[in-house]
């Protein structure tokens, strides 16, 4: 991890594109800007994770779905 020391005002650039700016900071808190092309997303790391999260579990199969779906198939091609 890279540690860098910033003041008000003062920014930090990631690749050529993407600007880290430290907005304001009061007692123990930092409010940073930041300035990205739309095409990047950027969520706080607690909400990526959630989403992380959300996305294996709808990845997952259902247990029996492709069973229901394979007698599901099976009866409408007999009825052809």
């Amino acid at each position: 991890m890279l540690v860098l020391t910033r003041k008000r005002n003062q920014s930090i650039m990631i690749g050529d594109e993407i600007e880290i700016v430290i907005v304001d900071v009061k007692n123990e808190q930092v409010k940073i800007g930041i300035k990205a092309p739309r095409n990047v997303t950027v969520h706080r790391k607690e909400i990526y994770e959630e989403i992380q999260e959300e996305n294996r579990l709808a990845a997952k199969p259902v247990v029996g779905s492709l069973d229901d779906l394979n007698r599901l198939l099976g009866k409408q091609g007999k009825k052809n």
